[in-house]
């Protein structure tokens, strides 16, 4: 029987919603499905954790180690536990990408990544080249599978009606010392989250500078939207690297995705794909973006978007 332990990821005493998206994978999969949360006050996370439906325990693990989330830390802890399970997942987030191939180090095992679709407990789909292709991984039977989740191709499981069970657990395992938490940096910001947010506009190259991009940031808000941008507007400087959406930026899945002066490129595709709706604005007809956008407009976006945000308002 299949079992999965899904290692969640928070901070500040809140579950981050890929864990919740992770348990809709697991699901798939079939079985029991386990959640363990690692921290130094794990109370709020775990009751959070059991709230899923789907969930059939959650461990809780309460060690002053755990008090930031690094891989070097996490890693034994999630190797001690694993051989009780068939399936180990975190999200393909910077969390997972960093914790995920230290366990599998750890089991001796090779990872998979950006699990999309589940064909069975064995099989499963991953993109590649970008993107443009899919490709399918058998993996061992018998060997525990260690894979990220690409968050973007599955729904957040819903709210159970009723909660799982909560374990208190210890693992007595030797953790490492080598790996030292020195400070965080992070940008405040009223607007939502960008890998969560229901409804993303980003802006690309052609606003031109950092002080157009205001425009943006004027239609965000009126539509209760994160910011996004393309690598060429971060490139160019309008916009700080974490606002990246594609490729080698964020793979996000919002309902609603807004693209404003972006031409499309293939690498910034692969980060919108599992979209709802996009919406592509661009003075280019043709323009790789008006192939995947369900809407277009053609025309000068610092004529038509000010005209957008006023009829919106």
């Amino acid at each position: 029987m299949n079992k999965t332990l899904i290692v969640a990821e928070h901070h500040d005493g809140k579950l981050n919603p890929a864990t919740a998206r992770c348990v809709s994978c697991a699901q798939r999969i079939g079985g029991d499905i386990d959640v363990l949360v690692l921290a130094d006050a794990p109370a709020a996370v775990a009751a959070a954790a059991a709230s899923l439906q789907g969930v059939s325990r959650v461990l809780s693990v309460a060690n002053a180690a755990n008090v930031h989330a690094l891989a070097a830390v996490y890693a034994p802890q999630v190797k001690a536990l694993a051989a009780d399970y068939t399936h180990l997942l975190a999200p393909s987030t910077t969390f997972g990408k960093d914790l995920m191939p230290r366990v599998a180090a750890l089991l001796g095992v090779a990872q998979v990544s950006d699990l999309m679709q589940v064909e069975d407990a064995q099989h499963f789909v991953r993109p590649i080249y970008a993107g443009n292709a899919l490709l399918t991984v058998a993996t061992p039977a018998g060997q525990t599978v260690v894979a990220t989740v690409r968050t973007a191709s599955w729904p957040e499981a819903a709210a159970a009606t009723q909660p799982a069970p909560i374990e208190s657990r210890s693992i007595d395992v030797a953790l490492p010392t080598h790996t030292r938490f020195i400070g965080l940096e992070s940008g405040a910001s009223d607007r939502p989250d960008l890998q969560s947010a229901a409804r993303v506009v980003s802006g690309g190259r052609a606003l031109g500078s950092a002080d157009n991009f205001k425009i943006i940031y004027a239609l965000a808000d009126t539509l209760g939207a994160a910011v996004g941008a393309s690598r060429a507007a971060v490139d160019a400087g309008y916009v700080p690297s974490d606002l990246q959406v594609g490729q080698t930026g964020k793979i996000i899945a919002p309902q609603l995705y807004v693209a404003i002066g972006i031409s499309g490129a293939i690498q910034h595709l692969t980060g919108i794909k599992d979209a709802g709706t996009i919406v592509a604005i661009n003075k280019d007809a043709e323009a790789p973006i008006f192939e995947i956008a369900d809407f277009g407009l053609v025309g000068d976006l610092f004529k038509l978007v000010p005209e957008l945000q006023q009829a919106l308002a």
